[in-house]
């Protein structure tokens, strides 16, 4: 696929994440605009609210862009997406009849609050990197083995939808239950551990019935986008909590997104499959298409009063053992319901080289490794004031799909209410 032109000429640099081809979903706000949904075009956003208001978006009897959040869109049904993405598409091509209406839709991405871009409904997270995997066998076990399960099955857990935030949303220190291996007795207070996970999400934009299962094709077709997801990770915390039943704490505090979501239509050229598999796999987590993404992804780590970032790991997407299908598939498996806005974070995205790991405690070894970043600070786990960011681009012929950039602070632990006296 080659560069769509557009009458939006910042559409058409080589530069630009959100060229005619990409047209990425969010949620915007100016002063003088309260928070509505927008699509990203070169350095531009387009009002869908005004669109739909002048007649320009007609998708159905009743309005579907008066709410600031895309789920309506999502419950409107795949034909519907298809419909919206083509409309996109004309409005905003080169030589449209339409540009002299629109061009008056268009809002400056430079002067605008980025919203939360969907509701969240549920919030799982996954397990599906291999080579993750073994580095935390590694790191925690002294072996690079991998669970007994995990090359037959996409193992996750259920996480906590209230702590999903938009990108430039600060991330306290958690406080929480830690035990030393010297001491005695657990005690509490902030994690001494703090990391990030570097993933991708799904959001699931149409839903399934309890009691029945899907097909991995099937749950191909339910994904409506994805978004570059930080399952921030409080290493300690888990450490202590996660036996028998997984995270809890060391991982409900913060989970940051990028603002906008690219679709999966957008994305469409760019699939690449999954690896070959030590076993076979069960028939029902058998799919007919390509599961996984040729996208690249960067992480970067700004230190307070730095004057600029440090790039500290870049993969790629493509690198994962379970697709974003296999693991929804395998999720309603079981006859769980799956809802509209649901969330699927891919699990941690570690290459086979360590400039490729996805997370600080594979970077440095759990701490026993630091590594330098440019400013010649050096960092194991995280430091209060350290800005991280993620980044991922498909590359197209002459032109990139981009998802902006998810960037989190994090900010101090909040100070522990003392015991009042009764």
């Amino acid at each position: 696929m080659t560069l769509q032109f557009s009458w939006v000429a910042s559409a058409n640099s080589a530069e630009t994440d959100f060229p005619l081809n990409n047209l990425p979903y969010g949620v915007f706000s100016t002063d003088g605009l309260e928070p509505r949904c927008g699509v990203a075009i070169g350095d531009m956003i387009l009002d869908c609210r005004a669109a739909e208001e002048a007649g320009l978006i007609d998708l159905g009897a009743d309005p579907i862009f008066d709410v600031p959040f895309w789920n309506e869109v999502m419950e409107a049904g795949h034909d519907t997406w298809t419909t919206l993405r083509a409309r996109l598409t004309e409005i905003l091509a080169k030589g449209s009849k339409d540009e002299v209406i629109a061009k008056d839709m268009l809002v400056p991405r430079a002067h605008v609050d980025l919203h939360m871009p969907f509701l969240v409904a549920e919030y799982t997270d996954f397990f599906a990197s291999r080579q993750h995997a073994q580095n935390m066998g590694a790191i925690l076990r002294g072996a690079a083995s991998l669970p007994a399960n995990w090359l037959n099955i996409p193992i996750g857990y259920n996480g906590r939808s209230s702590s999903i935030v938009v990108s430039g949303t600060g991330i306290h220190r958690p406080n929480g239950q830690t035990k030393a291996p010297d001491a005695e007795m657990p005690s509490f207070g902030p994690s001494k551990r703090l990391d990030i996970e570097l993933e991708m999400g799904a959001i699931v934009g149409k839903g399934s019935d309890l009691g029945q299962p899907i097909t991995v094709d099937q749950a191909d077709e339910m994904i409506f986008g994805y978004v570059l997801l930080n399952d921030w990770s409080a290493r300690d915390i888990q450490g202590w909590e996660y036996q028998p039943l997984g995270p809890f704490q060391g991982k409900a505090f913060g989970t940051t997104i990028s603002p906008w979501i690219v679709t999966a239509a957008a994305l469409e050229a760019f699939r690449a499959p999954t690896p070959a598999r030590d076993f076979t796999l069960l028939p029902y987590l058998n799919g007919t298409k390509d599961g996984l993404y040729d996208i690249e992804l960067e992480v970067l780590m700004q230190p307070e009063g730095a004057a600029k970032a440090s790039s500290i790991a870049k993969t790629n997407y493509n690198c994962m053992y379970y697709s974003a299908a296999e693991q929804l598939a395998h999720h309603a498996s079981s006859g769980c319901a799956m809802t509209v806005g649901d969330l699927l974070g891919s699990g941690t995205i570690s290459g086979a080289d360590r400039s490729e790991y996805g997370s600080l405690m594979e970077l440095s070894w759990a701490g026993r490794e630091p590594f330098t970043l440019d400013t010649g600070e050096t960092r194991g786990f995280l430091e209060d004031g350290d800005t991280m960011t993620l980044r991922g681009t498909a590359r197209g012929d002459g032109f990139n799909i981009g998802f902006g950039d998810c960037v989190g602070t994090l900010l101090p632990a909040v100070t522990w209410p003392k015991s009042q006296k009764t």
